[in-house]
C-alpha cells in the first residue's frame, strides 16, 4: 500500500477510478481533485462512507486544489471534457491540452516524484502534453489506452466464442482511436491461435468493433462516454505499479527508437513496476502490422504538431 494516490478529475472516470483504488486499498489516502466546488468533496465523502460496507480503510477525500494531494506517489489524470456524439478525439485537442498542461504543472510542483498515468483524451497527445509540462522522465509518464482497447477486443472475442474472458490473451498496440492495431498473430484462447477458432470475416468485424468501441458507447449514452472500463484500465496500471507486479501491459509510452519510431507516445507492450515504465517490450510484427502501426503513429503525430506548449 502506498501513502497517497491522487485522481485529478471527479467526473465519471475519475470518481469510479478513485472508488476502485480505495476498495483495493492501494493507498492509505486517495485524493480526488476537481475544479467543481463541492463535487470532489461530496463524492469523496460518499465513497468513504461506503468503507464500512465494502471493508476498506483507504481514506478518500476531495479537494479543489493540489495542497491535499502533495506528496502523491501516483497521479491519475482524467480531467478534461468528454466526447459528445459526432465529436472526434481530435476535437478535444485544444481544450484538453490546456487542462492537462495545468494539471501536470501543478503535479510537478506538489508531487515531484509521482508517476503520472494519463487517461484524458486524445490520449497519446495528452501524454505528450503531460510529459512536457511536468518535465518528468518518460518512465514516469504513461498513458492508459492499450489496456482499455485490449479489454474491449477480448470482451468481444469472448462473446463471439462463448468462452470465459479469462482465457482470451491479446494485445492491442498503436494510438488510442480508430487506428489502433490489434495483433491477430498474438491473439489466443488458452494458447490456441484465434485464427483456428474464428473465420477471417468474423475476426475482422470484431477488430473493427474494438476500434470503434468508445464511439459505440457514446452513441448509446448520447450525453456521456465510457467510464467503467476506462477506470478499470487505469486502476489495473495503478495496481501493477503499487504492487510492483512487473505486468506486461499495452500502454502509451514515449518511444525513443523502439519499433523504429522516435519522439511520440504510442501504445506498446510495457513492463510496469514500482518505478513506473521499467521496459518497453519489442515484439516481432508482420508486414501488415508494421504498416498499420506506422499509420497509427502518423495519426498521433499530426495533432502533436499543432500543440503550443
Amino acid at each position: 500500500m502506498l501513502s497517497k494516490i491522487t485522481v485529478v478529475g471527479a467526473g465519471n472516470v475519475g470518481a469510479t477510478a478513485a472508488q476502485r483504488i480505495a476498495e483495493k486499498e492501494l493507498a492509505r489516502t486517495v485524493v480526488m481533485v476537481d475544479v467543481a466546488e463541492g463535487v470532489p468533496q461530496g463524492k469523496g465523502l460518499d465513497q468513504w462512507e461506503s468503507a464500512p460496507i465494502e471493508l476498506f480503510d483507504s481514506r478518500v477525500i476531495g479537494a479543489n486544489g493540489y495542497d491535499e494531494s502533495a506528496g502523491s506517489d501516483i497521479v491519475v489524470i482524467t480531467a478534461g471534457i468528454a466526447r459528445k456524439p459526432g465529436m472526434s478525439r481530435d476535437d478535444l485537442l485544444n481544450t484538453n491540452a490546456g487542462i492537462v498542461k495545468s494539471v501536470a504543472e501543478n503535479v510537478a510542483k506538489t508531487s515531484p516524484n509521482a508517476i503520472i498515468i494519463v487517461v484524458s483524451n486524445p490520449l497519446d497527445v495528452m501524454c505528450y502534453v503531460a510529459m512536457k509540462a511536468s518535465g518528468f522522465p518518460r518512465e514516469r509518464v504513461i498513458g492508459m489506452a492499450g489496456v482499455l482497447d485490449t479489454a474491449r477486443y477480448r470482451s468481444f472475442l469472448a462473446e463471439a466464442l462463448d468462452v470465459s474472458v479469462r482465457d482470451i490473451q491479446a494485445m492491442v498496440l498503436g494510438g488510442h482511436g480508430d487506428t489502433m492495431v490489434p495483433l491477430i498473430t498474438y491473439t489466443t484462447v488458452s494458447g490456441i491461435p484465434i485464427t483456428q477458432l474464428l473465420a477471417k470475416d468474423k475476426l475482422d468485424a470484431i477488430v473493427d468493433r474494438a476500434r470503434n468501441g468508445g464511439a459505440e458507447i457514446v452513441k448509446y449514452l448520447k450525453t456521456g462516454s465510457a467510464y467503467y472500463a476506462p477506470s478499470s484500465g487505469a486502476v489495473q496500471m495503478v495496481e501493477a505499479i503499487v504492487l510492483d507486479q512487473k505486468r506486461i501491459l499495452p500502454c502509451s509510452a514515449w518511444l525513443q527508437g523502439e519499433y523504429g519510431m522516435k519522439d511520440l507516445f504510442l501504445g506498446v507492450p510495457v513492463k510496469l513496476g514500482r518505478k513506473g515504465m521499467e521496459k518497453i517490450i519489442e515484439v516481432t510484427l508482420t508486414a501488415d502490422e508494421k504498416a498499420a502501426l506506422a499509420k497509427s503513429a502518423e495519426a498521433v503525430r499530426e495533432p502533436m504538431s499543432v500543440i503550443k506548449l
